[in-house]
């Protein structure tokens, strides 16, 4: 009797250790997917002084949509949370936006070879950050189920495991595109 009770013991052991280890690699698969936003995001964030620089030598009296564009980026850079950085990175879009509407008055410009080279590495890297994005999303559902299903929530309750949030777009890019001919 106490050999069973105590393979019954040391099986029910296994099994928390197994499910608590299961638990740590998700949690580091969620960290390592939020570092790849991170790379991408960082990306984005060098380039934009440098297409802001190729503008205001063309365009250096469009002061306020350029101040725009570095405001959002300082505000993204400094952005900690997936919430925060969801909303830095729409504002940042924003700015970007206006300043490519910006470009289309500045025909040297935008055939300029710097400008192109840059605007194609910002489309790449816009590419990248959604890939990021949906990458890190499918890791926090992974992980998120992980630690509400039974009987892992039993071992992430004691464990501290707490749900991490999804990188959401904010709710006015969650409609329907409208397309203007």
């Amino acid at each position: 009797m106490v050999v069973v009770i105590s393979a019954l013991v040391l099986l029910a052991l296994v099994g928390v250790i197994a499910v608590y280890n299961g638990l740590v690699r998700r949690r580091n698969a969620v960290d390592n997917a939020w570092a790849q936003v991170d790379v991408q995001l960082k990306r984005r964030h060098d380039l934009v002084p440098n297409l802001v620089e190729t503008v205001r030598g063309y365009a250096g009296h469009e002061r306020q949509t350029l101040a725009a564009v570095t405001a959002a980026r300082t505000q993204a850079v400094g952005a900690s949370t997936p919430a925060e950085q969801a909303n830095a990175e729409h504002m940042l879009t924003g700015a970007l936006r206006g300043l490519l509407a910006v470009v289309e008055s500045y025909p040297d410009l935008k055939a300029s070879r710097n400008f192109a080279e840059l605007q194609e590495e910002l489309a790449t890297t816009e590419n990248r950050i959604a890939y990021s994005r949906q990458y890190y999303n499918d890791a926090v559902l992974t992980y998120n189920n992980a630690i509400q299903t039974v009987p892992a929530n039993l071992v992430a309750g004691l464990g501290g495991f707490a749900s991490r949030d999804y990188f959401q777009a904010p709710g006015e890019e969650r409609g329907p595109a409208r397309v203007r001919f």
